[in-house]
């Protein structure tokens, strides 16, 4: 296995994504050191790390605090990798700058600090989002195809208070300038709306976002347009960017790209007995929508699942988990 006698870092280890990372580098043969913010107040929320294949053995928990200086040391330390995924998502009205911008901003720098001070460090990547790529003022037309030369309006998103967004954004922007100036090896993935089976006992923001989609109909974004990526690929996407000695820059994660009433009418189809919104209508679901280039994506050797098979295993996994009824 690729990751025999290598030691990588995963930052917010509990989380959807991460939980994914962490159960296949256990699995590719990885010793890993993971963060969480708390080990101590509430074990429910690394019971499920501790479950995995592998984890007796090679899977240590640290705790590290994105606001604080040189709290990753520890963590990072022997480190050939760094997977940071920790940082705060909330699409909450009630959310505000300094809830999601600080942390996300901050929380990158300290962890390239403790990368910069760790001389085992070959190469960090860092779990950005397709936020900090298609946010415009104008909206992306149905003929454009969406790369990795594209990138958020941040003007217009600080305007209208789009604090996640931002955040976003903003630790991008670090990061880079950080990695610029000090010589890392640095990868960013953007991800989309991640989707598929749940490994967390809790409910992440996509998943919620799934929820309401297929039990209220409930759109993200007033155009109607969603995208979609399984969380398994955007896992394998992590490590592939970090084995791969030719992976740089950034990468776009996104699957497929529609209007919610043909992912609510897909839905419905694969699963009849759920009481699928009636929201959708032919000309809805025939509503073309942008689509975002996979060709950077799949040089890392990223073939997407497709939004049927993730469908299919994120409703089981919501059922299995007692978060949906048939």
């Amino acid at each position: 296995m690729s990751g025999e006698e290598k030691t990588v870092c995963v930052t917010g280890a509990s989380g959807f994504i991460a939980s994914w990372l962490v159960k296949l580098l256990l699995h590719r043969g990885y010793t890993v050191h993971a963060t969480v913010r708390n080990l101590t107040e509430d074990p429910n929320k690394v019971a499920h790390l501790l479950a995995l294949e592998g984890a007796k053995e090679r899977l240590h928990l640290f705790e590290a605090d994105l606001l604080k200086d040189k709290s990753f040391d520890s963590a990072i330390n022997g480190c050939e990798g760094v997977f940071h995924t920790a940082s705060p998502v909330s699409i909450s009205p009630l959310a505000t700058k300094a809830d999601l911008v600080d942390p996300a901003v901050k929380g990158t720098l300290n962890v390239l600090g403790s990368c910069l001070r760790t001389p085992s460090v070959k190469r960090a990547v860092l779990t950005s989002s397709t936020a900090s790529v298609v946010y415009k003022q104008n909206p992306i037309s149905s003929e454009d195809v969406v790369d990795e030369t594209w990138f958020s309006d941040k003007e217009y998103v600080e305007e209208t208070k789009q604090w996640y967004i931002l955040s976003k954004i903003l630790a991008e922007e670090a990061a880079w300038k950080c990695a610029e100036e000090n010589g890392i090896d640095l990868v960013l993935l953007h991800p989309t709306l991640v989707i598929g089976p749940i490994l967390q006992p809790t409910l992440c923001t996509s998943n919620q976002i799934f929820l309401d989609l297929i039990k209220k109909g409930k759109e993200m974004d007033p155009s109607g347009i969603f995208s979609f990526v399984d969380v398994r690929d955007v896992a394998d996407a992590h490590i592939q960017a970090f084995e791969l000695p030719s992976a740089n820059g950034r990468y776009c994660l996104v699957e497929t790209t529609m209007h919610s009433s043909k992912g609510l009418k897909i839905i419905g189809e694969l699963y009849p007995s759920l009481a699928i919104p009636q929201k959708y209508e032919d000309n809805l679901v025939a509503i073309p929508s942008y689509q975002v280039s996979q060709e950077k994506a799949k040089s890392l050797g990223i073939n997407f699942t497709s939004f049927e098979v993730s469908v299919k295993d994120t409703v089981e996994s919501l059922i299995q988990k007692n978060f949906l009824n048939l």
